[in-house]
């Protein structure tokens, strides 16, 4: 591993985990020898982190050179512990951690008196339902969102029976008690919502519809609107 990545990777360390942090921990996340961790700390002192501690005790990071400072509210330091702490319960395993480095990050960046709102928020989210894990990697799914590449599916129903899809997905949606994804559907040929709990296999293909997805979700919007009418709905797009 390049210094400049293991440098990278031990700041995130310093952030995320309880501190103070044993150098013997450090040494064994980033498979190095604690001689070279000990260099590596004197290395993001000199470059102007704030790292109190020594050999022995551990290290505590007081001060994120990485970071530039941000000015936050109480409310606005609430409302983004609240939201990250609800993606880290909603998400996948790595949506969740992805939510909890982010936190770290945005917590190094704030002054000593804002950590401390952050560490003491009064507002927390728990809940008291178990969330159904998926049987696939959704990373995948998520990755052909991004693409905008097909991807083939294998699918079961709520009736047990198993399909093959070719579909372009177009959102995840988190409902509260069920985890979505919006999809144009070629065995169908229309707009279908699968649930991720019942997706049994991802295959990434390499067909792209990048030219087609604006079209195809403002088609789905039409299409949801025309339906929600006709029930005496309504739809408001944010």
């Amino acid at each position: 591993m390049a210094k400049s990545d293991r440098l990278f990777r031990l700041m995130q360390l310093l952030r995320t985990l309880p501190q103070p942090v044993k150098a013997a921990d450090l040494a064994e996340r980033l498979e190095v020898s604690r001689r070279t961790l000990y260099r590596d700390i004197e290395a993001l002192r000199v470059a102007g982190a704030r790292i109190e501690g020594e050999a022995g005790v551990g290290y505590t990071l007081v001060e994120d050179i990485a970071m530039p400072p941000q000015t936050l509210t109480r409310l606005e330091t609430e409302a983004l512990a609240i939201g990250l702490a609800e993606v880290q319960f909603r998400g996948d395993a790595q949506l969740a951690t992805a939510a909890r480095d982010a936190m770290a990050k945005i917590t190094a960046t704030l002054q000593e008196n804002q950590q401390r709102d952050v560490l003491h928020a009064v507002s927390q989210v728990y809940r008291f339902t178990t969330h159904v894990a998926s049987a696939v990697d959704i990373t995948a799914v998520r990755e052909a969102c991004w693409g905008e590449r097909a991807l083939q599916i294998t699918y079961e129903d709520r009736k047990g029976a198993v399909t093959q899809r070719r579909i372009f997905p177009l959102a995840v949606l988190y409902f509260e008690y069920a985890v979505m994804l919006l999809a144009y559907c070629h065995l169908r040929g229309g707009y279908r919502s699968f649930h991720v709990t019942h997706i049994r296999g991802v295959q990434p293909l390499e067909e792209s519809f990048r030219p087609h997805r604006v079209r195809l979700l403002n088609d789905y919007v039409s299409d949801l609107r025309r339906r929600l009418g006709e029930r005496g709905e309504d739809l408001t797009v944010m």
